[in-house]
């Protein structure tokens, strides 16, 4: 089975990701996306995330719908911080009759060469992008070869720092995460 992982604080997951996610799978071979909920990102503070059994809990609420679309936790027992290249050895190892991608935005691709073992990741996984508005050029190198596979897929500007930041300036956000989503952060009183 195809699988593309799309790693991600989800801090909350919103529609912008289950458009992105479900574009990919419909548009590509890819069989299954799996969002890889981070429970700490190395370019990002740790104390602006919400618990990771929350942001666990809105992502499986939010794929209920769509068959194709899971939730993987993978990352939460593994040493913190997370870095890509070791998340996918890891779980390569754990599930050997798949064959893993990666999924990212072209905004990340463009700063792609300052990851950690990037090369060890472009040399052994396939690497799905699809548009983002963003400053900047790609690394030439990362252009070589056909591991970097570009989808045409709608460029959605949503992002979980815009929906925090509505919900802190009390503005209708419902329209920008899923309804079930929605409304467990409003039980749970997040962000505010």
């Amino acid at each position: 089975m195809k699988i593309g992982l799309f790693f991600g604080s989800f801090n909350p997951i919103h529609i912008g990701h289950l458009i992105i996610a479900n574009h990919m799978v419909e548009y590509s071979d890819m069989d299954q996306i799996w969002f890889v909920v981070t429970p700490h990102n190395p370019h990002k503070k740790k104390s602006s995330l919400l618990d990771d059994t929350h942001r666990i809990t809105m992502a499986n609420i939010a794929v209920e719908e769509y068959r194709n679309l899971k939730v993987s936790n993978i990352e939460f027992g593994l040493p913190e911080p997370n870095y890509t290249v070791d998340t996918l050895a890891y779980i390569s190892e754990k599930y050997p009759n798949h064959n893993f991608s990666l999924i990212m935005g072209e905004d990340n691709l463009k700063s792609f060469h300052k990851w950690k073992n990037h090369k060890v990741i472009l040399e052994n996984y396939s690497i799905y992008v699809y548009p983002r508005k963003a400053e900047g050029t790609i690394a030439k190198e990362l252009l070589e070869g056909n591991r970097i596979h570009k989808i045409e897929a709608p460029i959605v500007e949503i992002s979980s720092t815009l929906i925090r930041k509505s919900i802190q300036e009390k503005k209708n956000f419902r329209p920008l995460v899923p309804q079930n989503v929605w409304a467990y952060i409003d039980e749970m009183n997040f962000y505010k």
